[in-house]
């Protein structure tokens, strides 16, 4: 609640010692950390209570007139904390508090680029009650002592809709809230709207909001299976190395035939295990169907089911972009792996063959995502990178400036 907001108080936080991350916060236990404690919503009268007895350890804290504001806005704001000892469910009584903000794009935007005012902030970057926020900032936390486990009974409340799957951030301003996010398995420096936000922390969630197609994370756990759209020349880079090593180096296919012009024109994903890149595929698009080819997964790694992650993650994309028909090209070797996804083989239709192989043509009939991108889409969902439409992007970002350049000239 003040500039730098996060500061967790503990009753011996010099204690505190510094541990890799090993995402406590994504896995605690209520039953274990907060058998003895509850969370509830915070009444107004009692804001001014729970507020004065934080700032003697948290000096610079919002004012009871702006958090009342804020709670005003969204009472989904802040949680008090009390032990069940001492809970009086007709006249609850707080001991301690945790304080967030569900940002909207704007407001995260404006968090990665250090211009978010903690102490008091402007209630349009604050979604509203029901609103799916663009990401969950930890205003401020007093929870001395045993307190400290309610943090296991708010990550309960923030799984469910609208905030179940949104990344939570983080802005510590002492060493003990440094160490106790790292703990926790928060990570530093977040990528946000393409912005490195390194005064941040971040826990990166599951859930809704996070897509098959884009699930990579640096530093991921190295037998973790992810996906992402590839965007970027490097991305091209490890795509071509894996297909290089798989079709060229593997079944002899000459690279004029493996890259075959269709490579700019198409949609590529790229598969992980761990941070090694490891599969790929492409996907081409026309108008009544979408094509999903090229899938590569390097040998080493065949014997995981990143190969079954590409595929799913291909018909995902696909269904996010409205289409209902996938068609592909097979080896007749791999037609009943393909059938596990759905696919067909189309009738009264020759084999071929090209690239010295037999294939077939089979074809899946799907049904659109439900919040597939379609004509009349909130137009800053439209601009945001492929695959990322779940997120806000830079362009979405650029909104919080005003128009310098009008589109009506002078006459």
């Amino acid at each position: 609640m003040t500039e730098h907001p996060l500061r967790l108080v503990r009753e011996n936080s010099s204690t505190v010692k510094h541990e890799k991350a090993k995402h406590y916060l994504g896995s605690m236990d209520s039953a274990k950390y907060a058998k003895h404690l509850v969370l509830f919503r915070t009444k107004p009268d009692a804001v001014h209570a729970l507020l004065e007895a934080a700032r003697q350890h948290i000096p610079g804290m919002a004012s009871d007139e702006v958090v009342q504001r804020v709670l005003a806005h969204n009472p989904d704001c802040l949680w008090t904390i009390a032990r069940k000892a001492k809970y009086n469910p007709d006249a609850p009584k707080g001991e301690g508090f945790i304080a967030m903000l569900p940002l909207t794009a704007k407001g995260l935007y404006r968090l990665a680029m250090k211009e978010f005012d903690g102490s008091d902030p402007a209630l349009n970057l604050i979604a509203r009650p029901g609103e799916r926020p663009a990401g969950l900032y930890m205003w401020g936390t007093y929870a001395p002592g045993p307190l400290a486990g309610a943090i296991s009974l708010f990550m309960k409340e923030i799984a469910a809709l609208p905030y179940a799957g949104v990344n939570l951030y983080s802005r510590p301003n002492t060493p003990e809230g440094v160490r106790y996010n790292e703990a926790l398995g928060l990570k530093k420096a977040p990528v946000i709207a393409g912005i490195v936000a390194s005064h941040l922390y971040e826990f990166v969630r599951g859930g809704p909001g996070k897509p098959i197609y884009d699930t990579y994370r640096n530093g991921a756990s190295p037998d973790g299976l992810s996906v992402i759209v590839a965007r970027s020349f490097d991305d091209l880079m490890r795509v071509v190395a894996i297909r290089s090593a798989v079709y060229m180096g593997e079944q002899e296919c000459p690279y004029n035939e493996e890259y075959d012009g269709n490579d700019m024109s198409g949609t590529h994903l790229l598969g992980f295990v761990g941070d090694e890149p490891a599969g790929c595929t492409r996907i081409r698009f026309f108008a009544d169907f979408a094509k999903i080819e090229r899938l590569a997964v390097r040998k080493e790694f065949r014997h995981t089911r990143l190969s079954f992650q590409l595929v799913r993650a291909s018909m995902e994309l696909a269904r996010m972009k409205g289409y209902r028909v996938l068609y592909c090209h097979v080896q007749k070797h791999m037609v009943n792996f393909n059938a596990r996804f759905g696919f067909r083989v189309l009738k009264d239709r020759p084999e071929f063959v090209f690239s010295d192989f037999e294939y077939v043509e089979m074809v899946a009939h799907v049904e659109p995502h439900p919040d597939a991108v379609r004509l009349g889409a909130d137009p800053y969902k439209i601009i945001r990178p492929e695959g990322r439409w779940h997120v806000p992007g830079i362009l979405e970002a650029s909104a919080t400036r005003e128009a310098s350049r009008p589109s009506i000239g002078k006459h």
